[in-house]
């Protein structure tokens, strides 16, 4: 998963190891060119089976293409729980390879250029044998190898490079992955045939096994954290736990400027706070060679800007999260194409456990997600310009994922509905219920803040409308926003009691609610425990079964949703608008977002 501001998303990874049949785009409009081969712009998204051809067409060579990234990039490591934003899993993307990309069907793809194969070749051990491309290496000349693969491995199991511990807060010592998901299940992972072929053994199945190594979780070079920390022999097997946390800090600390990538492109300059600039890679061996002659991400952090330079063509993309007035000032623009799509994004609050009220009292909770009004919020922000969104009732799918239950809706919380909340707190013997509500033990309830990133008003409303509804039963609310590049550290910090943001998820949901809802999991930031949960999630991500591991997820949903942790919103609208001149840029709703393909990217031939 990923948080989107996009998040971080991204960001950290979401969703199931099942096929997928959402349409990533649900409507269209705007300009929309046609031309020889070219469908008409992103317009076609919304037509079933266009999401992964939409906006297609030859290229032709030269030019730049301008995207807006939302958020600065303050560190480099995506797998890292501090770097698991959008922003940077669309720029590192770019540079860095994975062995499955996820497509914008939302199913997943195998990147060939890297691997030739990738298969489950047995059960009992489950056994995955990777094939590395012959000519895949790293553009200083060092072939990609399963050496790369052990790197990754033993970075992100939890157990090689430990977490830092809490005392530790800069992370001087060991690695704090995202998500340890899959990589604690590895038995072994080792070469042979020079290093091209892979094999991991698992210790236990793993229902997800296609996110491990990419899935917007990209790899590093293993040679270059080896070289830097002085490993001798043996390669990253043999790298001690401080060798392994040297490299994965300087992964942290070191845009892809200075090291070896492997990419269609390659960055040739990062200008902290305002842009990326990337030109072809000549050393790309990959199948398909970028036409643009450069491609820049552009920083951006004030959305209401976007259009403006848009419609000035000092960016030739924007993929802000949509509003009103932006979507109508877009739709002005001449000779731009957009589409507004629905993916594996979801809006939701979250309470801080760590804060003592908060998290002592469920009823108090659950009051809070019963007062809260879904319907309001929607109508007041992302429903005036896209109207088929609804309230979303569920932790780990969304509406047309295969497994998605409506398990929120009946419990009451999102709808509003204050004489219910009001009766949770009554019964629980608070006090001051409606006016300055205490605690059973005569505790003021409050001040809580509710935190949003800076710059986006539908977040600002959001706040807003939850901070009258919780004024109704005595609770008060202060607004506080973040800023834009500080999303990530206020949520590893602890650093709210209420917060509204999204997840931008990849096509797993078995790793992704390992990695947000089991204890001490990478995404779970608020500190939600629940030993029942942890045993079911743990069930589902070594099942196989796609159906029961669906089952055991909503098994577990019921429970987080009665613990009254996290309240899904809705699915969240998508906003991709493009120059009509250029062709293959299409919204993309998981976690890798439209960059995902753009060695494609080019003017219109």
């Amino acid at each position: 998963m990923r948080a989107h501001s996009p998040a971080l998303a991204k960001g950290l990874t979401l969703a199931a190891g099942l096929v997928l049949v959402l349409a990533a785009c649900s409507s269209g409009g705007g300009g929309g060119g046609s031309g020889s081969g070219t469908s008409a712009g992103l317009t076609s998204c919304s037509t079933e089976g266009k999401a992964d051809t939409c906006n297609s067409g030859t290229t032709k060579a030269g030019g730049t293409f301008t995207y807006v990234l939302e958020k600065n990039i303050q560190q480099w490591n995506v797998q890292d729980a501090n770097g698991n934003t959008f922003e940077n899993g669309e720029a590192l993307g770019v540079v860095l390879p994975q062995v499955y990309v996820p497509q914008p069907d939302l199913t997943v793809a195998l990147n060939t250029d890297l691997v030739t194969s990738a298969t489950q070749t047995s059960a009992s051990p489950q056994t995955l044998v990777y094939k590395i491309n012959p000519k895949a290496s790293w553009n200083d000349g060092t072939p990609i190898t399963a050496d790369d693969f052990v790197y990754y491995w033993r970075t992100n199991d939890g157990k090689d490079c430990p977490p830092p511990p809490a005392s530790d807060t800069t992370q001087t010592k060991g690695c704090l992955p995202q998500s340890t998901a899959g990589y604690d299940r590895v038995k072994s992972v080792t070469g042979s045939d020079g290093g091209k072929t892979v094999t991991v053994v698992m210790n236990k199945p793993f229902s997800d096994w296609k996110s491990l190594f990419g899935a917007g979780y990209p790899l590093y070079p293993a040679h270059v954290a080896e070289k830097l920390s002085g490993a001798k022999t043996g390669g990253a097997a043999q790298m001690t736990a401080a060798q392994l946390t040297q490299g994965w800090q300087y992964f942290q600390k070191t845009p892809p400027t200075k090291y070896a990538t492997a990419g269609p492109y390659k960055m040739q300059q990062w200008v902290d706070n305002d842009h990326a600039t990337y030109v072809p890679d000549p050393k790309w061996y990959g199948a398909h060679k970028p036409s643009l002659q450069r491609l820049v991400f552009k920083v951006i952090t004030d959305a209401t800007q976007e259009p403006i330079a848009l419609q000035n063509n000092e960016v030739q993309g924007i993929y802000p999260q949509p509003e009103v007035d932006l979507v109508k000032q877009v739709k002005d623009i001449p000779n731009v194409t957009y589409t507004i799509g629905s993916g594996l994004n979801w809006e939701h609050f979250d309470l801080n456990l760590h804060n003592p009220v908060i998290g002592k009292y469920k009823a108090l909770r659950q009051a809070m997600f019963t007062a809260i009004s879904i319907k309001d919020i929607v109508s007041k922000t992302v429903g005036q310009f896209d109207p088929k969104v609804k309230n979303l009732g569920n932790h780990n799918y969304v509406p047309g994922q295969a497994g998605y239950q409506d398990l929120v809706t009946s419990t009451g919380q999102g709808s509003g509905d204050l004489a219910k909340a009001r009766k949770y707190l009554t019964d629980a013997k608070f006090t001051g219920v409606g006016t300055a509500l205490k605690t059973p033990d005569g505790k003021t309830v409050g001040p809580f803040n509710c935190r949003y990133t800076t710059g986006n008003q539908i977040r600002q409303s959001e706040c807003q409308i939850l901070q009258s509804n919780l004024a109704a039963l005595g609770i008060k609310i202060t607004i506080q926003p973040i800023g834009a590049a500080d999303l990530g550290t206020v949520l590893v910090g602890h650093q709210y009691d209420i917060i509204v943001f999204a997840w931008v998820a990849s096509p797993f949901p078995s790793s992704a609610a390992q990695q947000n809802w089991v204890t001490g999991g990478g995404g779970n930031y608020g500190g939600y425990s629940n030993k029942t949960v942890d045993k079911l999630v743990a069930q589902a991500v070594g099942e196989t079964d796609q159906t029961k591991a669906a089952g055991l997820l909503n098994q577990a949903d019921k429970i987080m949703t009665d613990d009254a942790y996290v309240l899904p919103l809705y699915q969240k609208p998508t906003f991709l608008a493009v120059q009509t001149r250029f062709v293959n840029v299409r919204d993309n709703a998981t976690n890798v977002g439209p960059p995902y393909n753009t060695a494609e990217w080019g003017l219109k031939k």
